[in-house]
């Protein structure tokens, strides 16, 4: 059990570390931010207090410093500085690093631990009064008692601040405020105590507050809100129970727990009238302003429990291997269920036939709901990048913001994951050769701070990520000079500027004139490129002397995607169904063959086609009419000639072995119900030659094709 609890602790730590991470990195734009201050200190002192219940005591020992720091920035006796903000940041990878070492203290980690403190006993003395006030030893004092175990608890506070807190400079509102932002939080002012006009006193407080308070909270937590004003106020805090166990409580009840009337007087008083609320005020044994706070207490548990109680039912984490496990499962029942269609469909038995459409519907509806369970907003990914951001552009003398857009477009998690490396490449080389250094851009009349943006969004079956930056663009100079010097291209060669973009996706090429530890290298834009082929996805270069876009166009999903079966001389293909337009025929008294050039007149429109017998040397004899199949490719219309479109096809996506891996025109197969296996075809490799042989046989066509435009890239 013990072991089970300290797997959730370091999931929820490693939470917590990337919220403080997102945190930190705002707070260092908008240092005054108490929200963002309040957002890092829960956040170490949840790190903090977790650690010290599940045995992590060198972490629970570190972040209690981190802790008690912020502490003195909440007071306002410490500033949010850069160097605190490094420093801070610095600290989160210790704090992650002892978490992935299973809190181990190697000398390593004690001594990165030791150094960090030391810099922040700097920082944080002036403000302290002396240094020693916040240096315990790593491994000493125990930090303040942690967090109830189960749950939410719902606690009633009673906040009476002395008459004269305001004279302190003490807000009491933004004490309330804090509690806001720790759970569920309902407030009640009690006013009666305000005199008359004559008598007030601008400078004295005369109110006094009642909290219901829902929170994953421990009592001490709680009270460390009021810490610097208790001695001098009135608090009292009753934890009411567990949430998700509190019972609707009739108002009576809720008095006469809260000490504000005698079980006696209750019992006399319900005998009498059944407004128990109305009738205790006028019988003047309670205040109406104590009714008026039973009345919050009530609502709110109730509220709370309504709410809490399915939440607790149909919320918990599964691990990602159990999903993918289930994935596969569902991918093989996807297969079953064709065989199974196939079967009853040959079988002509309609009993057989009525059962393969059910479970085709069953297997349809656990296949969305599967693959619905692996799609993750993006906006984790995005937020993660901050920090690189951050740390390339202090490393490079650079200032550079981050621009997020998009953040809750959804990806399949394994899209994600395989995501990431080529965004770190991305955003590495918008920084390092696209944002210029503040006083060049300051004399071309920018900005001092540079701006890289990422956005994604949905298009059909696929995902549009972009990473810009307001940089000066890509040297196409240096790009062909670099690509002279390399053989790539001739010295006279004349190349359109897409073409020479493009240069920069080829394997080790590189502008940089020496290395460093970001550039130089000969790894980057075709490390990207080989990783988006191997998502079945396509990168786009857009330069300008204001800026470089590079956009990346990926599929929703790996696992499962829909598509259609269409056969060719007895074997079988599967075309995405994202790439399909349309579908029409085609007789052979159709088309138009000319030097090897095949165009087909669609409504007007002159579409080349590709026919996928010759191309694959499939020999025996096509049928009279064949199938013509109009794709949408990255080049343009194309159509692709096949001999029978069979229809739709789940399609359960088998990766290739090595043998087929430089055969481009295939991206998988995947076996059909009768055990044949089916080759799924990348439309956008097949097209991409025969379409720019096509454009350049187009340009130079006889003056019946005049004035037909041109296929746009």
């Amino acid at each position: 059990m013990m072991d089970r609890q300290r797997e959730l602790y370091l999931e929820e730590a490693a939470e917590l570390i990337v919220e403080l991470e997102a945190a930190l990195l705002e707070l260092e734009t908008s240092p005054q931010d108490q929200e963002l201050i309040g957002r890092v200190f829960r956040a170490l002192h949840t790190i903090k207090g977790s650690g010290a219940m599940f045995g992590f005591d060198a972490i629970a020992a570190f972040t209690h410093r981190l802790e008690e720091a912020f502490d003195l920035v909440r007071e306002d006796r410490l500033r949010v500085t850069p160097d605190l903000i490094n420093l801070t940041l610095r600290a989160r990878d210790h704090i992650k690093g002892l978490l992935q070492a299973g809190n181990l203290q190697t000398p390593a980690l004690v001594a990165s631990g030791e150094q960090i403190l030391n810099e922040l006993d700097v920082i944080v003395a002036p403000a302290s009064g002396q240094a020693a006030a916040i240096k315990p030893a790593l491994s000493g004092a125990s930090p303040a008692p942690p967090a109830p175990e189960g749950g939410e608890f719902t606690y009633r506070l009673r906040f009476t601040p002395s008459a004269d807190i305001l004279l302190s400079g003490t807000n009491p509102l933004l004490l309330l405020k804090e509690l806001t932002q720790m759970g569920e939080c309902d407030v009640l002012a009690h006013v009666d105590g305000i005199p008359y006009l004559e008598d007030f006193d601008p400078e004295q407080c005369y109110t006094r507050w009642e909290v219901l308070l829902t929170a994953r909270a421990g009592e001490d937590e709680i009270r460390d809100v009021f810490i610097f004003v208790e001695g001098r106020s009135e608090l009292r805090v009753d934890r009411l129970g567990l949430a998700r166990e509190l019972q609707h409580t009739r108002i009576g009840e809720i008095l006469v727990e809260r000490g504000d009337v005698s079980a006696e007087d209750l019992t006399t008083i319900l005998e009498q009238q059944p407004k128990i609320g109305q009738v205790l005020v006028k019988a003047g044994l309670v205040p109406e302003a104590q009714v008026e706070a039973a009345l919050l207490e009530q609502e709110h548990v109730k509220n709370v429990r309504e709410r809490r109680t399915p939440e607790a039912a149909t919320t918990l984490r599964v691990p990602a291997s159990k999903l993918d496990n289930l994935v596969n499962v569902v991918g093989e029942l996807v297969t079953v269920q064709a065989r199974l269609s196939g079967h009853a469909l040959r079988s002509g038995d309609p009993e057989m036939t009525f059962i393969s459409e059910e479970v085709e519907r069953l297997t349809e509806i656990l296949r969305d709901n599967t693959m619905s369970l692996r799609m993750l907003p993006i906006g984790e990914t995005f937020g993660r990048f901050r920090r690189l951001v951050h740390d390339l552009s202090l490393g490079l003398g650079k200032k550079v913001e981050l621009v997020t857009a998009g953040a809750e477009t959804e990806l399949d998690k394994t899209v994600i994951e395989q995501l990431q490396d080529p965004l770190v490449h991305l955003i590495r080389n918008a920084i390092d050769h696209g944002i210029e250094l503040p006083e060049q851009r300051l004399a071309k009349g920018k900005a001092e701070t540079g701006r890289i943006t990422l956005s994604a969004s949905h298009s059909g079956a696929f995902v549009m990520i972009t990473v810009s930056d307001d940089g000066a663009g890509l040297n196409r100079e240096g790009i062909r000079k670099r690509a002279v010097e390399r053989g790539i291209i001739s010295a006279e060669a004349a190349l359109s500027d897409q073409e020479l973009d493009s240069m920069v996706l080829a394997p080790g090429f590189s502008t940089a004139s020496k290395v460093t530890q970001i550039s130089g290298r000969g790894v980057g834009l075709d490390v990207v490129k080989r990783s988006i082929d191997q998502l079945r996805g396509e990168l786009t270069i857009q330069s300008s002397p204001v800026g470089t876009a590079i956009s990346l166009r990926i599929p929703l999903t790996l696992a499962i995607i829909d598509g259609l079966l269409v056969s060719i001389g007895g074997c079988y293909y599967v075309v995405p169904l994202a790439n399909i337009m349309e579908c029409i025929e085609l007789a052979r008294s159709e088309g138009r063959e000319s030097h090897d050039a095949a165009i087909l007149h669609v409504r007007g429109e002159l579409v080349p086609y590709i026919r996928l017998r010759e191309r694959f040397r499939i020999t025996s004899e096509p049928p009279a009419i064949e199938q013509v199949i109009i794709a949408d490719t990255r080049l343009g219309k194309c159509g692709l000639v096949v001999d029978r479109v069979v229809g739709d096809h789940h399609t359960v996506i088998k990766k290739l072995g090595a043998i087929y891996r430089e055969f481009d025109e295939v991206s998988g197969a995947t076996i059909l119900g009768d055990g044949t296996v089916a080759l799924i075809l990348d439309v956008n490799e097949l097209a991409a030659g025969v379409l720019r042989e096509q454009e350049r046989r187009l340009a130079n066509a006889e003056p019946a094709l005049a004035g037909v435009p041109r296929y746009k890239r």
